[in-house]
């Protein structure tokens, strides 16, 4: 993988951006990887179209469709500088967190239109999870996951440095994946990974992924084979044990595949307290 992919750190100004800073800071470092920080001006809806065939004064529809002009141009040009302070105060952030060469960049559409246009050159993007009805993020989660081919971090609360991870096993292509990237980064190294499967066949399914994951010396690893329904043990699994961050494949071509992007990893997601990270 090449050295000039970055971590792609995408903020909005929210309360949430302050961890997806440092998350991608800890991140950058420990990859030795460059970070961006991105901000997104998202396309307004076309303004509402006003109805001034019954103004007083010839000339008054004209002045009126000028001034609402005049007003969207200005409202532009605040987001942007608005925008752009965002990006100031992030940078600030992460040159406090040790990251003295940080890029910025602040673009025109949607977050899932940038990571596409940025995906040859991101390594891995981290981004902020929230419930309420207006995080753009979590509603577009889904597209966004299909759209790009690179990890993605999902960030839901204050920034902890990672001790001990889980990693969520089924056996399949994106789960194996995951076990070679764990197996192999550096991001990794020296933490405590636990190897969870839930299904009726965990054990047969967990032999080559425990071998491959015992290999590495600089991984303390705890297997373990579960039964039951996957989010509820995972969970549980993930509270009980003080799991830091979970990593879990996308897309996958087992009975999680179907839950993935539905009932599995909504409740994953809502109920987990703790960053999750998508591989595909």
């Amino acid at each position: 993988m090449s050295q000039s992919q970055h971590v792609l750190a995408c903020i909005d100004g929210s309360e949430i951006s302050t961890a997806i800073c440092d998350y991608a800071a800890w991140i950058s470092q420990r990859l030795n990887a460059p970070l961006k920080l991105l901000h997104t001006l998202e396309h307004q809806e076309k303004p509402a179209s006003f109805d001034l065939t019954g103004s007083i004064g010839l000339g008054s529809q004209e002045h009126l469709l000028e001034e609402l002009t005049t007003i969207e141009q200005q409202r532009s040009k605040l987001l942007k500088k608005k925008g752009q302070l965002i990006l100031d105060a992030a940078k600030e952030r992460v040159q406090q967190a040790g990251i003295n060469d940080c890029g910025s960049l602040q673009r025109h559409g949607s977050i899932t239109e940038s990571l596409i246009d940025l995906e040859d050159e991101t390594r891995m993007a981290v981004l902020g999870l929230r419930n309420e009805p207006e995080a753009k993020i979590s509603t577009h989660l889904e597209m966004m996951v299909r759209a790009i081919h690179r990890p993605i971090l999902l960030v839901n609360g204050i920034f902890e440095a990672p001790k001990t991870i889980m990693l969520a096993y089924d056996g399949s292509d994106a789960a194996n994946k995951a076990v070679d990237m764990v197996a192999t980064s550096p991001l990794y190294k020296g933490l405590n990974c636990h190897l969870v499967c839930v299904s009726d066949n965990a054990a047969d399914l967990l032999q080559i992924a425990s071998k491959k994951l015992e290999a590495c010396t600089d991984i303390n690893l705890t297997v373990s084979a579960l039964t039951g329904k996957a989010d509820i043990e995972l969970c549980a699994y993930q509270e009980t044990n003080n799991i830091d961050l979970t990593v879990m494949g996308a897309f996958s071509h087992t009975r999680l595949r179907e839950m993935l992007l539905g009932s599995f990893t909504e409740k994953m997601l809502t109920h987990s307290k703790k960053p999750v990270l998508l591989l595909r």
